[in-house]
């Protein structure tokens, strides 16, 4: 059998196959963040089409601060009974589901005029303009709290892990960053310290769900900017992350300024992903622990590719957004003849459709 299509292992959680749908925002939800008839209609599809996990698009964890117009949400306890509705559907159909939560920051762009937009520090966000208040340590206790309570939700509603967004320059990633956390702090200058919102809600949220429930951090290989997170201090990070006990890491990275092209058919980060699995057996070789998977996202686009990183490098899981946009059956494909043409051109036209739908006619409609 081809690993791809082994069990993958995150903590407790069993996966069907190493085909991990990465989270993406359809901006499907209703206003406020609920589940609509066309967000369960997707995840339904992927699951019947072999993807061994789902990663929900991210949910916002406080009423007041939604980053984006009709993402998820996950605030208060009303969600449970229709996520849960929503996991005993994909489990039907054979899938795992993770709900992925996050806390937006100065990366919000949905009520940039809120006085209370939270940041690191005082400092502009080069990509929105906004100017955060600086979070005060009481601010980021009752948002550790936020991210706890947001898990417990989501295990309540019987999902098989939940995700920190740590990456792509939202708050979590902010922290990181040291363009935008000036802070003198314990929650500044080194990398620990830049880290410890972090770890910090790792542990918040391992005290709330207890140890058994699986928790994932997706975090950037590097910003991709001078001056912001390198990828040893992301390494180092994600060591942090491990020890705090995030059973997985998900690789991405700055995906804005990456291009199929230019990657000759290799995954975009791939060979930080495979440093990180090194560096990861090593720490927890010496400490007799379950080493935490990596999944690695961005640019998975061949079978063959993704068969070798699992075999020779250890990678746990590959991420895939755009080709399950284009293809939700694509896994049940792949499974059947690995050699099955990928109709996705990545050319993110998908991004700036309602729903995030692919622009090309579908497979029985094309000459």
């Amino acid at each position: 059998m081809s690993k791809l299509f082994e069990e993958m292992r995150i903590g407790t959680l069993r996966a069907r196959n190493r085909l991990v749908r990465a989270a993406t925002y359809e901006a499907l939800a209703t206003d406020d963040g609920h589940m609509t008839p066309e967000l369960r209609a997707i995840c339904e599809e992927l699951a019947e089409g072999g993807v061994g996990t789902i990663i929900m698009g991210y949910a916002f964890v406080t009423r007041d601060e939604q980053p984006n117009a009709r993402m998820l949400g996950i605030y208060d306890d009303t969600f449970i009974p229709e996520y849960r509705s929503l996991v005993e559907a994909v489990h039907e159909r054979g899938a795992a589901i993770i709900s992925q939560i996050v806390y937006g920051g100065s990366a919000a762009r949905l009520n940039p005029l809120s006085p209370r937009i939270l940041g690191p520090s005082a400092v502009a966000n080069p990509k929105t303009g906004i100017v955060p208040i600086e979070a005060t340590e009481s601010d980021l206790r009752q948002l550790e709290e936020a991210f706890a309570a947001a898990a417990v939700r989501a295990q309540k509603a019987g999902f098989d892990g939940v995700e920190l967004h740590a990456a792509h320059g939202y708050f979590l990633s902010q922290f990181l960053n040291p363009l935008l956390n000036h802070r003198t702090d314990r929650y500044g200058g080194s990398l620990e310290n830049r880290a410890r919102i972090v770890t910090e809600t790792l542990d918040a949220i391992r005290n709330a769900t207890g140890p058994d429930f699986p928790v994932l951090v997706k975090l950037n290989s590097s910003d991709g900017v001078e001056g912001g997170l390198v990828e040893d201090d992301s390494l180092m990070a994600a060591q942090l992350f491990a020890a705090h006990g995030a059973a997985a890491i998900e690789v991405s990275g700055p995906w804005r300024t990456c291009r199929i092209r230019d990657f000759a058919g290799e995954p975009f980060f791939a060979p930080y992903a495979c440093r990180l699995v090194r560096k990861l057996a090593e720490a927890f070789s010496t400490d007799h622990g379950e080493v935490p998977a990596v999944i690695l996202t961005g640019g998975n686009r061949s079978p063959e590719v993704m068969e070798r990183l699992a075999c020779e490098n250890g990678i746990a899981g590959f991420g895939l957004c755009r080709p399950l946009i284009c293809e939700p059956d694509l896994p049940n494909r792949w499974a059947h003849d690995s050699r099955t043409t990928l109709r996705c051109i990545a050319c993110n036209k998908c991004g700036s459709t309602p729903g995030h739908r692919c622009i090309l006619p579908p497979r029985e409609e094309r000459s």
